[in-house]
C-alpha cells in the first residue's frame, strides 16, 4: 500500500461537475492499493498519516502532525501509484490490486484516519475526478507499508 500524501492549503474533488469533498488546512492523500494488501497495513498506514509531523511549529520547524494542527483530509484512490514503465512506453499496472480487492482497503483507511480523529473525505472510487490541490510548502511525502 503506498500514500503519497501532500500537505495542502486547500483542496477540493469534483466529479462530474459536482463537488464531492473539500478542505481547508490539511492532507490530500493519494492512495494505491496493491495486491495482497491487507486491512492492518491500511489502519497502520492511516495511523503513521495523522501522526507524521510534517506541519510547521511556532519557530516554522516541521513538528506538528495533522492532529496537531486539527486538519482535514481528503482520500482519493490512485491505482496509478503501482505504475510500471520499465519497459516500452505505455505503464502497465499488475502491481495494483482490482478494483474489489482494492475498494474496501481505501474505504478501510478513511474510515481508519476518522476513527483516530481526522475529519476524513474521500473522491469517488473509480470515478474520473478533478483534484484541485493547493500545495502547501511543497510538502510531498510517499509512505509505503
Amino acid at each position: 500500500m503506498r500514500a503519497l500524501i501532500q500537505r495542502v492549503a486547500r483542496s477540493s474533488v469534483r466529479v462530474e461537475d459536482r463537488e464531492v469533498a473539500r478542505i481547508g488546512r490539511g492532507l490530500v492523500i493519494l492512495l494505491g492499493v496493491a495486491r495482497g494488501d491487507t486491512p492492518d497495513q491500511a489502519t497502520w498506514l492511516a495511523e503513521k498519516t495523522a501522526n507524521l509531523r510534517i506541519f510547521e511549529d511556532a519557530e516554522g520547524k516541521m513538528n506538528l502532525s495533522l492532529l496537531d494542527v486539527g486538519g482535514q483530509a481528503i482520500v482519493v484512490s490512485q491505482f496509478t501509484l503501482y505504475a510500471d514503465a520499465s519497459r516500452g512506453r505505455r505503464p502497465g499496472f499488475s502491481d495494483a490490486a482490482l478494483p474489489e480487492e482494492a475498494e474496501p482497503l481505501v474505504s478501510h483507511f478513511a474510515e481508519a484516519l476518522a476513527e483516530v480523529g481526522v475529519p476524513t473525505q474521500t473522491g469517488i472510487f473509480q470515478a474520473h475526478m478533478l483534484v484541485e490541490i493547493l500545495n502547501d510548502g511543497p510538502v510531498t511525502i510517499m509512505l509505503e507499508r
